[in-house]
C-alpha cells in the first residue's frame, strides 16, 4: 500500500477512536446506570422473597381455614412487612369501571389495572367478546417501596381496598384504591379517573403522610412495567412487523426498539410516554412529568405461541412521600386510529403537545405528508358520506387519476412522438456505428431539440404517482377503519384474503394465495402487454420485455401476505390505467402527431438560434474537432 492508504487508514481509525471517546458516558451517568442495576438486582431478589413469604402464608391462613393469623404467623408477617403488614392480605378480584368505549378491570392485588376491554373492537374469529388489550397476568404494572426500617415492598404484592368508587351525572368515573398501613391517617392511594367517551384513563399517586413510613430519602419511586401482546388479526406476519415499543423523549423526539428481534435500550434523558403497541392497538403510558432512568427491553414469542412479543420496561417517577404534591401519570388504552390520536394535541401548547398520532405508521417523511395532506383527509371526507368502504377506496383511487391525469396524457403524447420518430432514429443508429456513439447521441439529441420531444418527459408521471402510491401501501395495511370490513369474498380487507390455503410453507409466498393480490396480479400483466405493444420489436427490447413480465409475477409474491384492501385498491387502479391507456389510443394520432411535429421543426428552424444555443453548438463541434485530432495522433504513434 502506498503512503496514501496509510494515512487514509490512520485518519479513520483516529475519527472512530475520537467519537467513541466523544460519545463515552460520563462519571454520573455511568454512576447512574450502576445504581440502576443494582437497584434491580436488590428489588428483583426482594419480590421473589416476599412472593414466597405472601404464598406460605396465604397456603397457612387457607390451612387454618382462617383470616386470622396465628401469633407465629403475625409476627413473622410484621417482621417482613413493617407498618404495611395490613396489606400483606386482602381479597382476590378485579373491580371495574367503563364508559362507553373502554372497560377496565382493577386489580386487588397492586391495585394496577390488570384488564382492558374495548368495546368497539372485536378480536378476530370472536364476534362475541368485547376485545381484550390485556388481562391477568399479561400486564402488570409494580411500584417499589423503601421503608424507614429498610425493607423493600412491591406494590405487587401487597393488597389494596376500594376506598370509593363514583360515577357522576356525566359519564365520569373514579376510583380510589388504598394502600393502608397500621398507622392511622397514613396511605398510599392510586386514583383513577376515567371520563366518559375517552380512552385516556388517568392514574394519580397520591401518598397520605407516608413519611412515617417510607424512607426519608425516597423521592422518587421505581416502576416496573411488563406486558405480553396477544395476537389479535388473522395475520401474524404483519401484526408482528408493526408490533413495537416506541417512546417520547421531552422535547418531542420518538425512537423505538427493533420489531424484527429481541432488543434493549437504556435512556438516561427525560421519556415523556412509552408505547406497547401491536397493527391496531397501543397500549401508552404517560408521565405528566417524566420518565427518568429508563430501561426497556422487547422480546419475540415462538410462532405457535398465542403472543407476539412481550415489553418490560423499568424506570423512575418523582414522588413526594409527604402528599403535598401527587405523581400523575395517564393510561391510553385505545386503537391507533390517527384522528383520535392527533386529538390529544388540540388545544394543547406546542411544548405538550404528545404527538400520539405518530403510532400510526404513514411512512417516508413526504410519504406521511401526501397521508396526512391528502390521503386521510380524503378518505375520511368519503368515509363521513356513510359509503362502503369499498366505494371509498374506489372514490380515492378516481380522484387521484384525475389528479394525475395531465401528467400521464402528456406522458402518453411524448411516447407518441418517440413512437413517429423510429424510423427517422433508425436512420441515425444505421449511418453512426456502435463506435461513433459520440456523433450518433449528438445527432439524436439534435432531432430530439427540432422535433420537440423530451425523452425524459415519460418520467414525469411515475415522478408524480410514484410518491402516492407510497402513501397508499403505508396507509391502507394500517388504517384501522378498515379492520373487519367486508368486500366480496374477502371478510376483512385488513388483511389477506385466502382462496386456497396448505400447510407446507413454500419459500417466499407462505401457506396460501389472496384472490384480490391474484386478480391484481392478472391485471398488472394484461397492462404490461398492452404497454409493451407501444414498444420497438428490436432484439435488445427482449430482455426489457421478459423484465416487465416478471414485475407482476413479483408482485404476486410480495403482495399475497398484505392487507386485501391494498391489493383491491392497486387492482382497481389498474383497471382504471388501462381504460386511460386505450382512450388515449384513440384520441391521439400518430400521423397528427407527426404533422405538429413537422409544423414545429419549420418553425423553429426559421428561428435565430439563441446565444446559449449557438455557444453550446460551438462546444460540440470544437469537442469533435479535438477528437478527431487525438484520433490522428493515436494513429501516428502505431505506425
Amino acid at each position: 500500500m502506498d503512503k496514501n492508504t496509510w494515512i487514509g487508514f490512520l485518519l479513520i481509525a483516529a475519527i472512530i477512536v475520537g467519537f467513541s471517546f466523544l460519545n463515552r458516558p460520563s462519571e454520573e451517568e455511568l454512576a447512574e446506570r450502576q445504581r440502576v442495576q443494582d437497584s434491580l438486582i436488590v428489588v428483583q431478589a426482594q419480590e421473589v422473597e416476599a412472593q414466597r413469604i405472601s404464598e406460605q402464608i396465604t397456603a397457612k391462613l387457607q390451612a387454618e381455614q382462617t383470616t386470622t393469623p396465628s401469633e407465629d404467623l403475625a409476627l413473622q408477617v410484621a417482621t417482613i412487612y413493617g407498618p404495611f403488614a395490613p396489606a400483606a392480605q386482602g381479597t382476590e378480584g378485579l373491580i371495574t369501571i367503563e364508559n362507553e368505549k373502554v372497560r377496565i378491570g382493577v386489580s386487588y392485588r397492586g391495585g394496577r389495572i390488570a384488564k382492558a376491554q374495548l368495546k368497539e373492537y372485536k378480536a378476530y374469529g370472536d364476534s362475541v367478546n368485547p376485545l381484550c388489550l390485556f388481562q391477568n397476568d399479561e400486564s402488570s404494572l409494580n411500584f417499589t417501596l423503601y421503608t424507614n426500617n429498610n425493607r423493600v415492598l412491591t406494590t405487587q404484592n401487597l393488597y389494596f381496598t376500594a376506598a370509593e368508587q363514583t360515577t357522576d351525572s356525566s359519564g365520569n368515573s373514579t376510583l380510589i384504591m388504598r394502600l393502608n398501613t397500621n398507622i392511622e391517617d397514613c396511605y398510599l392511594d392510586f386514583v383513577y379517573t376515567l371520563p366518559a367517551n375517552d380512552y385516556m384513563v388517568g392514574m394519580s399517586i397520591q401518598p397520605h403522610n407516608m413519611q412515617w413510613v417510607l424512607a426519608q430519602n425516597m423521592s422518587s419511586v421505581q416502576m416496573q412495567w411488563n406486558q405480553s401482546i396477544p395476537q389479535q388479526e388473522k395475520g401474524r406476519k404483519f401484526e408482528e412487523k408493526y408490533a413495537q415499543l416506541q417512546y417520547m423523549f421531552v422535547g418531542g423526539d420518538i425512537d423505538k426498539l427493533s420489531e424484527a428481534k429481541a432488543d434493549h435500550e437504556n435512556e438516561s434523558a427525560r421519556i415523556k410516554w412509552i408505547a406497547y403497541k401491536d397493527q391496531f392497538f397501543s397500549t401508552v403510558l404517560i408521565a405528566e412529568d417524566a420518565f427518568e432512568s429508563t430501561n426497556m427491553e422487547s422480546s419475540l414469542f415462538n410462532q405457535h405461541s398465542h403472543y407476539l412479543k412481550e415489553y418490560k420496561t423499568t424506570t423512575f417517577l418523582p414522588l413526594d412521600i409527604t402528599g403535598k404534591k401527587s405523581t400523575d401519570l395517564r393510561y391510553y388504552l385505545g386503537p391507533n386510529h390517527y384522528n383520535t390520536l392527533k386529538a390529544y394535541d388540540n388545544d394543547v401548547e406546542k411544548s405538550e403537545k404528545l404527538h400520539l398520532n405518530e403510532l400510526v405508521p404513514l411512512g417516508w417523511k413526504i410519504v406521511a405528508w401526501i397521508n396526512k395532506a391528502l390521503v386521510i383527509p380524503m378518505f375520511d371526507l368519503f368515509s363521513s358520506w356513510g359509503l362502503h368502504i369499498g366505494i371509498v377506496i374506489l372514490l380515492m383511487t378516481l380522484v387521484i387519476k384525475l389528479i394525475i391525469l395531465p401528467f400521464v396524457f402528456a406522458s402518453y403524447k411524448s411516447s407518441a412522438k418517440m413512437r413517429v420518430l423510429k424510423p427517422q432514429l433508425d436512420e441515425i443508429n444505421a449511418k453512426y456505428p456502435p463506435e461513433k456513439m459520440q456523433e450518433r447521441q449528438q445527432a439524436t439529441m439534435a432531432l430530439y431539440q427540432k422535433a420537440g420531444v423530451s425523452p425524459m418527459s415519460g418520467c414525469l408521471p411515475m415522478l408524480f404517482q410514484f410518491p402516492v402510491l407510497m402513501a397508499m401501501f403505508w396507509f391502507l395495511p394500517t388504517a384501522i377503519e378498515l379492520r373487519g370490513q367486508s368486500l366480496f369474498w374477502a371478510d376483512d380487507l385488513s388483511t389477506y384474503d385466502a382462496i386456497i390455503t396448505w400447510d407446507t410453507p413454500i419459500p417466499l409466498f407462505g401457506t396460501h394465495l389472496s384472490l384480490f393480490c391474484l386478480i391484481m396480479t392478472v391485471v398488472n400483466i394484461i397492462y404490461t402487454h398492452i404497454t409493451m405493444q407501444q414498444q420497438s420489436g428490436g432484439q435488445e427490447m427482449k430482455m426489457m420485455r421478459w423484465m416487465m413480465y416478471l414485475m407482476p409475477l413479483m408482485f404476486l409474491f410480495f403482495f399475497n401476505d398484505y392487507a386485501a384492501g391494498l391489493s383491491y385498491y392497486y387492482f382497481v387502479s389498474l383497471l382504471m390505467t388501462i381504460i386511460q391507456t386505450m382512450i388515449f389510443r384513440w384520441t391521439i394520432n400518430d400521423k397528427k402527431v407527426l404533422a405538429e411535429m413537422e409544423a414545429n421543426a419549420k418553425k423553429k428552424g426559421t428561428k435565430k438560434k439563441s446565444g446559449f444555443a449557438a455557444r453550446l453548438e460551438a462546444m460540440q463541434r470544437e469537442q469533435q474537432r479535438i477528437a478527431r485530432e487525438q484520433a490522428k495522433e493515436q494513429q501516428k504513434k502505431m505506425r
